[in-house]
């Protein structure tokens, strides 16, 4: 299969070159490469652009004034191709001086996912699937921020969207074809949005799982915990593991120490940290305990009914069935999560939202309904 030739744009002069010669496309392939092993916020070292017949590299780290680049991606007048958008939207975030809206946007990923195809298929996996091209593998672990980037690394992340754009074409037949392009333009609507990348730390315990196995106390200090820790990861720019581990978190969290003794014994978390940190995470231990009345009146899920199982059981049976039937991938038609708020807590909104309404939501509140009159 042939593909256009990538240019390396490391000059101002170059990127100005590079955008007049995909001015007049349609749509835009993007990719990124970036580095954060050692930062809580994303280092973009490189910058992919492709149409069907131009391929751009652009250099971020030689390039300073990027304005020109944030200007041409936020036009709506041109679609922007991604394969799993989300990742290389919020390091693009990052990097822009001011909030730019992707839009209106093309996720290769979710339009697999909605074709059949598992909601999390690499890239690599895609292009071999539906183009019959096999993508080489050596740099996925390079450090992209070393320069000068070799003619293999820069081959490599040229193909990244010289193949994205023949994919887009592709999967754009294939679901006009089958009457799903709007169920694409459904799903991508929130990451059209320019907060969507936002960081609230108070949000920042989403993140933990099993929270509803604590108490009300240690789930109090949980959440505190996490907040704190997003607050320094984002203030030093270190990542949240540097700050504390999530083992420590947890443990934190479960044990509940009074003083540094106790502290000393959590596992994960280091001197350092106990020497720099200890008081204020003594001070947030209490702070949990504190809130342990307000905590106990938030909402909590109640333990489900055994009846109330074997109709999660049932329905996602259903699910599964259904989906195979409309080629769709399970997960993307109903998770388990949408089913156990169905069923335990009567919520219907993401199912009976958009697409998913007519495709399944219908079916799923018929299903349970008939199942429970039958019970009654």
């Amino acid at each position: 299969m042939s593909k256009p030739p990538a240019v390396y744009v490391n000059t101002p002069e170059g990127l100005e070159s590079a955008l007049r010669a995909l001015e007049g496309a349609e749509f835009i392939a993007i990719d990124t490469e970036f580095m954060r092993e050692s930062t809580f916020y994303p280092k973009l070292c490189l910058v992919q652009l492709a149409s069907l017949d131009y391929c751009a590299l652009v250099d971020p780290l030689a390039i300073e004034n990027l304005e020109s680049l944030w200007s041409f991606l936020s036009a709506r007048s041109r679609l922007k191709v991604l394969h799993a958008a989300r990742q290389d939207l919020e390091v693009l975030a990052v990097r822009a001086p001011h909030a730019i809206p992707l839009a209106p946007l093309f996720d290769t990923q979710i339009a697999a996912a909605l074709l059949g195809q598992s909601a999390q298929i690499g890239y690599g996996t895609l292009v071999s699937q539906r183009l019959g091209v096999s993508l080489a593998k050596g740099h996925t672990r390079t450090d992209w921020s070393r320069r000068p980037l070799s003619e293999a690394q820069l081959e490599y992340a040229a193909d990244d969207v010289r193949y994205l754009a023949k994919l887009y074409v592709d999967l754009r037949t294939a679901l006009e074809n089958a009457g799903r392009l709007d169920w694409l333009e459904q799903e991508v609507v929130e990451l059209e949005q320019v907060d969507t990348f936002e960081i609230d730390p108070r949000y920042a315990w989403r993140r933990l799982r099993g929270l509803d196995r604590l108490k009300p106390e240690q789930r109090a200090t949980a959440k505190l915990l996490a907040g704190w820790r997003e607050e320094l990861a984002v203030r030093h720019d270190k990542p949240r593991g540097w700050i504390l581990p999530d083992e420590a978190l947890r443990e934190i969290s479960e044990r509940m120490p009074k003083d540094s003794d106790a502290l000393a014994k959590i596992r994960g978390l280091s001197e350092g940290v106990i020497r720099r940190r200890g008081k204020e995470l003594l001070e947030i231990v209490a702070r949990g305990e504190q809130m342990k009345a307000s905590e106990m009146d938030a909402q909590r899920p109640m333990r489900p009914e055994p009846s109330q199982l074997a109709l999660v059981t049932k329905l996602m049976k259903f699910v599964r069935a259904h989906a195979q039937a409309l080629q769709v991938c399970p997960e993307l038609l109903a998770t388990r999560r949408d089913i156990e708020q169905l069923v335990f807590s009567a919520k219907t909104e993401h199912l009976l939202e958009g697409w998913r309404r007519e495709a399944v939501g219908e079916r799923l509140v018929a299903l349970l309904e008939a199942e429970q009159a039958r019970e009654s």
